[in-house]
């Protein structure tokens, strides 16, 4: 069971650049669906990268999926490395992204997002217009059967807004 809370917290406390996506930002959005990971975009400078490898260091970050006892070290080093990164902790199942398709990197999501405050934490969430696309971009069929709830939902808003 992820602790949404405890890992909003834990990146805000730590000043980590991230923007909420997928089913989390669905649900900030009024989705109904259920998620069961947190899925960010985070920044990939240098330093944001050492803050959100130290952060996640106490959690013992781990590869969800691949095999116990694989030898991964989750630092500043493998971040750089790498891009995309599915995890379990120990709050929880994370994934972290540096890029997305069809929405790009953290700096390219920036001017698409809302500011919100989750868990008496303040952060950034994609913004609806943009999840809408970055889902529909994304093409699986999770995605695909929440974009028409979504779409519901930004109608809705632009009425009451009218």
């Amino acid at each position: 069971m992820t602790d949404f809370a405890a890992l909003i917290r834990l990146l805000v406390k730590h000043g980590i650049e991230f923007i909420i996506i997928g089913g989390a930002a669905a649900t900030t959005h009024g989705s109904a669906r259920l998620t069961e990971d947190l899925d960010v975009v985070y920044g990939r400078t240098s330093e944001n990268i050492a803050k959100l490898a130290a952060c996640l260091a106490p959690y013992k970050p781990y590869l969800r999926g691949a095999p116990p006892g694989l030898p991964f070290q989750f630092d500043a080093k493998t971040i750089q490395r790498g891009l995309n990164f599915t995890l379990t902790t120990e709050l929880g199942s994370l994934d972290l992204f540096g890029e997305i398709p069809e929405g790009g990197r953290y700096e390219d999501l920036l001017p698409h997002t809302i500011t919100i405050t989750l868990f008496g934490a303040t952060c950034r969430c994609l913004g609806l217009k943009r999840l809408i696309e970055v889902k529909r971009a994304a093409g699986r069929p999770r995605d695909l059967e929440v974009v028409a709830e979504l779409e519901a939902l930004l109608e809705e808003g632009e009425e009451q807004s009218s």
